[in-house]
């Protein structure tokens, strides 16, 4: 793949992350990020190309099934069943939020995390949009309301995570390997577990409505 290609499917998951602070719709947010892990996946399977690392392949079949398939399909119908047509508000509202995201992009082309984005000279570009989609899921996070906008927010922080190690040559780390695993498997409990109990307990995922905790 040559950079043009792979500076296009950064950019896909630089362009998800902003549309996952501004959309509204929870169906889109899951799609989204269907959309957004299989930019990965491709990134991946490029990397194994690169590298020949047959463990690799293992992570990506995983990537693909539960992050491309299973995860968008399993979010879908946890919003038919609650009836989660529209997902809640962010803390601030739209304008803002564009306002922060433009500041935060800037932060990451700035000098200030040079020595981070020239860990690999000839991948700066690439590492600099890596690090933008960093810093916009960790503010996707704090910013959405929803619970299920806060867990993509957090599984979208990993997506930006694991193409920072790509072009930083991490890729082959063991330690990023588990985590990658550990983070699948651990979406599905919480996601399955945690956002049921939430909505049955307050009839809402609206985390601003759990202000006050009952005992």
């Amino acid at each position: 793949m040559n950079a043009l290609f792979l500076q296009l499917l950064l950019t896909i998951l630089f362009l998800s992350i902003v549309f996952l602070h501004i959309t509204k719709k929870n169906f889109a947010v899951s799609v989204t990020y269907g959309v957004q892990s299989m930019a990965i996946v491709i990134l991946m399977i490029h990397s194994f190309f690169v590298t020949g690392e047959a463990s690799m392949l293992l992570i990506i079949g995983l990537i693909f099934t539960f992050k491309v398939i299973i995860a968008p399909i399993f979010l879908v119908k946890l919003i038919k069943r609650h009836k989660l047509t529209f997902s809640v508000s962010t803390y601030l509202n739209t304008p803002l939020t564009l306002i922060i995201i433009a500041i935060l992009t800037a932060i990451a082309y700035s000098q200030s995390f040079a020595p981070l984005t020239n860990i690999i000279p000839d991948n700066k570009i690439l590492l600099q949009i890596a690090l933008s989609a960093l810093f916009l899921s960790l503010f996707l996070i704090i910013n959405r309301k929803g619970a299920i906008s806060k867990i993509i927010g957090i599984l979208a922080l990993e997506n930006s995570i694991v193409a920072f190690a790509i072009f930083a040559g991490l890729e082959q780390s063991s330690g990023l390997q588990i985590g990658i695993v550990f983070d699948i498997f651990i979406w599905f409990t919480i996601a399955a577990v945690f956002l049921t109990m939430i909505h049955k307990q307050f009839g809402s995922l609206d985390t601003a409505k759990m202000r006050h905790l009952k005992d």
